[in-house]
């Protein structure tokens, strides 16, 4: 499905030519003409509800034959780039999932295309404790082998959350410890029970786009607050809660996803004074804060505990393993116990099985922390010398912590970028899939957990994407700097 917008605009096939600039590159031409047609819609050179000419308008013009034009045509018409209606011709369009306000992720499916590095999943590969936490889990089975059913979660796991939070200096009772199936479950249980149609959420700008999918799926509005390299800007953050009234605030306060930024002790006070003072529910997504790279980790999210409207969102996957869905929440007992009778209308508790290897994986405290540390850091290096060496002009922070560069091209090209990046072997997320209204396309993520011959390969493909789309270079390009220090980030 695509998004039409009304319109007599039309453009003819010398327009379109000109528009279009040198499009032939190897392979076939019609799905060259094609990536064309679909960069020039996404950057904007080509704006929505435009008439193109007719397929043997443009064939002629630009001395191919109509087989190109045609295949090309219907290429972008099955992807919800143009759309062809009896009597108006074909006019370019949307598809409808950047049409709502951003690009969207693909699902994560493995890749039928042999030989693609796919950096839109920003995960490590499991550590190698897993084998033995899930032989210690299984041999413990016997031990919670009751009816299976455990709504707020297994007691031995909660209270090793618990102890978690005691020991970073939040004192925590297993009582305000809410065990979820991974930390997305976690968030849509709090836009189910806070928010509903109409209902304003806030969120960051850019943010994980799972959690603007999650109030959306409930009917809220998500309301952005922008984000930079110091973090979240906290006094449009105050003056929009007060505006708008949410029903809840979003943040991720620890080596933020997308930007990698960190708020410091004095920010974390000011969010919680702000819940205290509005009783707007804050929830904190703390999913990364194990994955500091450099300096000390920061400060816990919730402080002392004794903010009453303040949550803490955890979870297995980024620390340990995507695989092992096991994530919690941390927040006042009451809540805790109204999330726990919320969730039983999507399901009665998390996997027993798992939740005693995230028990066991606990037990081993830092041991797997640490090589995931400097996988993490060894990736994060690497990925900035290479962007250095083949894409001097790109500008980032270099994060402190996380998985992922925030990169700044220097031009509204990356959802362009995105899609002719997939033909030179790359797969990567654009920036708008990381916003509410689809702006950010001067911005792309590029994850550094991946393998170091698959990040070389990648960064090859994306200097190889980007000569060929042909994008504006910066006047003042040079060498991003090195991990530890900070590079210009609008």
């Amino acid at each position: 499905m695509s998004t039409l917008l009304v319109s007599d605009r039309r453009i003819g096939g010398t327009g379109l030519a000109a528009v279009l600039g040198s499009w032939r590159r190897p392979g076939p031409a019609y799905a060259a003409l094609a990536d064309a047609v679909r960069r020039a819609i996404l950057a904007g050179d080509l704006p929505l509800a435009t008439r193109v000419p007719g397929e043997r308008e443009l064939a002629d013009v630009l001395g191919v034959s109509r087989t190109t034009t045609s295949g090309a045509y219907g290429l972008l018409r099955d992807e919800g780039y143009l759309v062809s209606r009896q009597g108006s011709g074909t006019v370019t369009a949307l598809p409808e999932d950047r049409a709502r306000g951003g690009a969207a992720l693909p699902l994560h499916r493995p890749l039928a295309t042999d030989g693609v590095v796919d950096l839109t999943i920003a995960a490590c590969p499991a550590p190698r404790e897993l084998h033995e936490a899930a032989r210690r889990a299984v041999d413990a089975l016997p031990r919670h082998a009751g009816h299976g059913y455990a709504p707020l979660g297994l007691d031995v796991l909660r209270a090793a959350i618990a102890d978690r939070y005691t020991a970073r200096g939040t004192p925590t009772t297993p009582d305000q410890v809410l065990v979820t199936t991974g930390a997305q479950h976690a968030i849509a249980l709090l836009m189910r029970t806070h928010a509903g149609p109409g209902d304003r959420v806030v969120v960051e700008q850019p943010t994980y786009p799972h959690a603007i999918d999650a109030a959306r799926s409930v009917g809220a509005r998500p309301v952005p607050v922008p984000t930079g390299r110091a973090g979240t800007d906290l006094d449009l953050l105050e003056s929009t809660v007060r505006q708008v009234a949410p029903r809840l605030v979003y943040l991720i306060p620890d080596h933020h996803n997308p930007t990698g930024a960190t708020l410091d002790g004095a920010a974390r006070e000011q969010v919680r004074a702000l819940a205290r003072r509005t009783g707007t529910v804050v929830a904190g997504d703390e999913v990364l804060t194990d994955l500091t790279l450099d300096g000390p980790e920061p400060e816990p999210f919730a402080g002392d505990g004794h903010a009453p409207r303040v949550v803490a969102i955890g979870s297995m996957s980024k620390s340990h393993w995507g695989g092992l869905r096991v994530g919690w929440l941390r927040g006042p007992a009451d809540l805790v116990a109204r999330l726990a009778l919320a969730r039983r209308s999507a399901d009665l508790g998390t996997a027993v099985l798992d939740q005693l290897v995230a028990v066991e994986l606990l037990r081993l405290g830092e041991a797997p922390l640490v090589e995931r540390r400097d996988r993490l850091r060894a990736g994060r290096d690497l990925l900035v010398r290479l962007l250095a060496e083949r894409l001097p002009g790109w500008r980032f922070a270099v994060p402190p912590g996380g998985q992922a560069l925030w990169v700044d091209l220097g031009a509204p090209v990356s959802s362009a970028l995105s899609a002719l990046a997939l033909a030179h072997g790359v797969r990567v997320a654009p920036g708008p899939a990381f916003g509410v209204d689809g702006g950010l396309e001067d911005r792309l993520r590029l994850p550094f957990t991946s393998e170091p011959d698959e990040l070389r390969r990648a960064v090859d493909g994306l200097a190889l994407a980007w000569a060929a789309l042909g994008a504006p270079g910066r006047a003042d390009a040079g060498t991003p700097p090195l991990a530890g220090t900070t590079a210009a980030l609008v």
